[in-house]
């Protein structure tokens, strides 16, 4: 096969197609001062070529140095040594889909622990093999609740991850339905009074919403059921899962949230893992796949994939969705995690969570001039109102190596003076003083 090369005028209408003059438009989001435009590699022996590269990772910051109260969606936890090697095995590692289930049952068996792990995290009866990430889950349950139901009304919280809502609106753009959202209230709980009249297929409620606070759960899940509706219970936090009472327990239908706190590391972001459980009565309805236990024709335990409702197994109207795969790598993380600290372990890091997150706030409500925007109670993130401006805020503390936490105007235009602080159980109390020490330097001291 010959290929021609590009012509000055293909060039052009590539870029014009991306709205684009030049194709150094294509790197605008690079800061001008960290590109390498004249990056060479000189022509060295591999021995010599392998220190120059080292002494260009050494001028990045080293990142383990750095104090982090991010959270908002991805979280710091420690992640037990056993996950990373027993995940890293290559029967797991090279593994793809498990079409063929003869030679696929270590794999099939491991996502099956996996669906068995998750009902008993959230308390629902069904579970699939995952989704993408928490975005696709929530969005993908937003969808299966009007095939369910038969209505086109979805009402969802304005404390819902900003993500996982911007990734409902692009599902949703061109189908007949209609998205509502609701306030919050002053307390940082979903406005549940701001409900319209008539039926709705869903009400979609995050808990710990996006602003750490915990949400009335059975009022919301009463209020979906008398509208005709059905109750998504949404997470971003999946430790809180350890201590909070179970979604099923509250009345949920669907639970669907992202699972990267379950052995799977920040990583700038990603990779995650979406979890999505359901009640039985549903499960035709549920995206993705479903691995089952089933018997082999000498009658000994085999595992196989059971239901695929997706386009590339059944007729295109009939599909329920068109997520064609699941992270099966990051599940089998998440279920050696799971495996390893078990329910009393699960429980310990969520309450460790919990009381350092409580500590930090005693600290900082003696901090001049900042407060708490909400009084509701929390998990392990709260959000903490500042008296200037919070990029500047970012900046001096990134000097001494600390993140403090997300600045929430970026996304909510009303909290201009606000940041979201997470904490987690990695956290000494040095590393909560330091942070405390760090506010009060920069607003203004201690009352």
């Amino acid at each position: 096969m010959q290929y021609l090369p590009l012509t000055d005028q293909d060039r052009k209408e590539m870029l014009a197609s991306l709205g684009l003059e030049s194709v150094e438009g294509l790197f605008s989001d690079i800061p001008p001062e960290v590109r390498a435009s004249d990056f060479q590699i000189p022509s060295l022996s591999e021995l010599e070529l392998e220190r120059h590269f080292c002494d260009l990772a050494g001028k990045n910051q080293d990142l383990s140095k750095l104090l982090s109260f991010l959270g908002g969606g991805i979280y710091q936890h420690y992640i037990p040594r056993a996950v990373n090697h027993l995940a890293g095995r290559s029967e797991f590692y090279t593994a793809y889909t498990p079409y063929q289930a003869e030679v696929s049952q270590g794999t099939l068996q491991a996502t099956f622990e996996y669906q068995t792990m998750v009902c008993l995290l959230t308390g629902m009866e069904v579970a699939n093999a995952s989704m993408y990430d928490g975005a696709s889950a929530v969005a993908e349950a937003a969808l299966m609740c009007p095939s369910v139901t038969g209505k086109k009304r979805l009402a969802y919280s304005a404390a819902l991850n900003p993500q996982y809502k911007r990734v409902l609106r692009t599902y949703t753009r061109n189908l007949a339905l209609e998205l509502m959202e609701l306030p919050c209230t002053s307390s940082g709980q979903t406005d549940l009074d701001a409900l319209p009249e008539g039926e709705i297929a869903a009400l979609i409620i995050q808990n710990p919403n996006y602003f750490g606070v915990l949400e009335p759960v059975s009022d919301a899940s009463r209020l979906a059921h008398e509208k005709g509706g059905l109750f998504v219970y949404a997470f971003t936090e999946a430790i809180s899962l350890g201590l909070l009472p179970s979604p099923g327990s509250l009345g949920a239908d669907i639970v669907a949230g992202e699972g990267q706190s379950l052995g799977i590391p920040p990583s700038f972001g990603g990779p995650g893992l979406g979890i999505f459980a359901s009640r039985e009565q549903f499960m035709r309805r549920m995206p993705g796949r479903i691995i089952g236990e089933a018997r082999d024709a000498r009658g000994n335990r085999a595992f196989v994939m059971v239901l695929q409702t997706r386009e590339q197994h059944i007729r295109r109207e009939k599909a329920t969705s068109n997520i064609c795969s699941n992270q099966a790598l990051c599940a089998l993380r998440a279920l050696i995690y799971l495996s390893l600290l078990g329910e009393k372990g699960l429980r310990e890091v969520a309450e460790q969570c919990y009381q350092k997150a409580h500590y930090l706030s005693n600290l900082l409500a003696k901090v001049s001039n900042v407060g708490f925007r909400f009084r509701a109670p929390f998990f392990n993130e709260f959000v903490l109102s500042l008296p200037g401006d919070p990029e500047d805020f970012e900046r001096q503390l990134l000097e001494k190596s600390i993140l403090g936490g997300i600045i929430l105007k970026r996304n909510y235009p009303s909290l201009n003076r606000e940041i979201l602080v997470a904490v987690t159980e990695i956290h000494k109390k040095e590393d909560l003083e330091a942070l405390t020490s760090s506010i009060a330097a920069w607003a203004g001291g201690t009352k």
